[in-house]
């Protein structure tokens, strides 16, 4: 089984590059993070662990919020006629892979113009990975 991840990604614009000017030969591209997990897939048919998946998965995203919600909340009979409509399931990892293309390619000052043009534009995540991955482009 494959699972892909996928996290930031943004279109960049060739107008954004710094160097444009000098040769002009830049063209539009995608910055983006992605994970394949390869592995052997594992229904799992248990309420028990089924309902603890969903609480710690909800306890996790209501943490921030200024009354959190829980699972508990709803009423118990509602609760478990919508877990027969999930399927539990585990994944035993067998290969990881990760990859992104963060303008790490790119010279210093396109990579700064970069960060520039996907600030402006309300990328700030993008601009963070270009800003903390990009470090290692010559020029």
């Amino acid at each position: 089984m494959l699972l892909v991840f996928q996290g930031e990604n943004s279109y960049i614009s060739p107008s954004w590059y710094a160097s444009k000017a000098e040769d002009g030969k830049v063209v539009p591209t995608w910055n983006y993070v992605s994970v394949h997990a390869r592995g052997r897939l594992k229904i799992v048919d248990d309420a028990v662990w089924l309902r603890a998946q969903l609480e710690q998965l909800t306890a996790h995203n209501e943490k921030s919020q200024p009354q959190p919600w829980s699972v508990g909340d709803a009423p118990a009979d509602f609760t478990e006629k919508l877990m027969t409509a999930i399927i539990g399931f585990e994944v035993v990892i067998t290969d990881l892979q990760g990859k992104w293309k963060v303008s790490q390619n790119r010279v210093a000052k396109d990579q700064l113009s970069v960060i520039d043009g996907l600030s402006h534009s309300g990328q700030h995540g993008m601009a963070d990975l270009v800003r903390s991955r990009g470090s290692t482009a010559g020029g």
